[in-house]
């Protein structure tokens, strides 16, 4: 098949997978077409069956906004007609959704028969909860579902949120984000503790990009009051809008030299290879890829019974999941995580095992039977 595929370039779940599926399906001989602003931050090398198409954005003083989305629809129309797609997999309704749409309006006398292409379109979280949720938004998430040819959700608790939200005319199908154990898998390697200044402390790691639903603070109170009881470190990957309060409250709390600001970086495994234990103190968490990461690389996550967590993580099991804003409880099974060694490893393999249920290669063959489905349908 030639897939084309629109998604963020930006540090964040949805551009992850986006990124690895369309890799996973380049490997297995697809032809595969990236649109974006920039190239995607985890595509790296290139291959033979993989190609990427930067939208360049007109700049016009007359409007506030750029026109990304306008743009992004020429491409896509664009490419799609010369290059023959079948399937153009949107991840977002807004604007990826959209833009694919208006493609296939421009190509509407270039293909008369049919559509030139099958528009599937992927739900991560955001485009429902945050824009969706906005009342000026609403009817155009709604438009961007109900005219694609298929939707998918990455998790039940957002097929739900969608449903009960949009009332679609689209059924939802739910296929879950995945991870490549061949990849993420624990691998310590005592280079990166001396870089980081590590010895015998219990390290606790964090990964997003810092939005205001990540609960930042949080992971800051709670590592405060690990670290009044435990010698520990925290390291945080990623960056964005809370960053500055955090760093604010680092100082605060006496804690600059137990806490690592590290940035945004792509090649997060041998972070999560010497970590003891992840936070994800979110407010709501379409599925939490971050945390799916971590766990294939043994480590238990404390987390939120919020959005798609207990989808995929069993409290007890592979770490623990408490309500929003519990941040004593949050810090007492950090603490008993990191205090008894037989129950973290016993935790940290049930997580290995756990994170194979995910297999990039299980999930990445349910998106191809998907496009078959799309492409069969009259």
């Amino acid at each position: 098949m030639k897939i084309g595929i629109s998604c963020h370039h930006t540090y964040g779940g949805s551009g992850a997978i986006a990124t690895e599926l369309g890799k996973a399906l380049a490997m297995k001989g697809h032809i595969v077409h990236f649109f974006s602003k920039e190239a995607p931050f985890r595509l790296g090398a290139f291959s033979r069956n993989i190609f990427y198409h930067a939208v360049d954005v007109m700049h016009y003083p007359l409007f506030d906004a750029p026109f990304y989305s306008l743009a992004l629809a020429s491409k896509i129309a664009e490419v799609a007609y010369y290059e023959k797609l079948d399937v153009v997999h949107a991840h977002y309704a807004i604007p990826h959704a959209l833009s694919a749409i208006l493609a296939l309006q421009i190509l509407e006398d270039k293909c008369a028969e049919s559509k030139c292409f099958k528009l599937a379109t992927t739900l991560h979280g955001t485009d429902i909860t945050v824009v969706g949720a906005d009342r000026g938004m609403q009817d155009v998430v709604r438009l961007a579902i109900n005219k694609s040819d298929g939707v998918t959700a990455v998790s039940g608790y957002l097929k739900e949120e969608t449903v009960r939200m949009f009332h679609p005319t689209k059924e939802i199908t739910v296929i879950p984000n995945f991870v490549d154990t061949s990849l993420f898998f624990r691998s310590p390697k005592q280079d990166v503790c001396e870089q980081l200044g590590i010895r015998d402390e219990k390290i606790i790691i964090h990964i997003s990009n810092f939005r205001p639903v990540k609960c930042i603070g949080d992971i800051v109170r709670i590592f405060y009051a690990v670290s009044q009881r435990t010698n520990a470190m925290l390291l945080l990957v990623g960056d964005g809008p809370e960053r500055s309060e955090a760093e604010i409250l680092v100082r605060q709390f006496g804690i600059v030299e137990r806490v690592r600001f590290l940035g945004k970086l792509v090649d997060i495994v041998p972070l999560l290879s010497v970590s003891d234990v992840m936070l994800m103190p979110s407010n709501a968490e379409s599925f939490g890829l971050a945390a799916l990461e971590a766990m294939a690389c043994g480590v238990p996550v404390v987390a939120t019974m919020a959005g798609g967590f207990p989808e995929f993580i069993v409290s007890g099991q592979h770490g623990y999941l408490l309500a929003p804003g519990d941040v004593e409880g949050m810090t007492e099974k950090t603490l008993l995580l990191l205090s008894d060694h037989d129950h973290w490893l016993e935790c940290s393999e049930a997580c290995v095992r756990q994170a194979k249920r995910y297999e990039t290669a299980l999930l990445v063959e349910q998106y191809e039977l998907y496009y078959t489905r799309l492409l069969d349908e009259k």
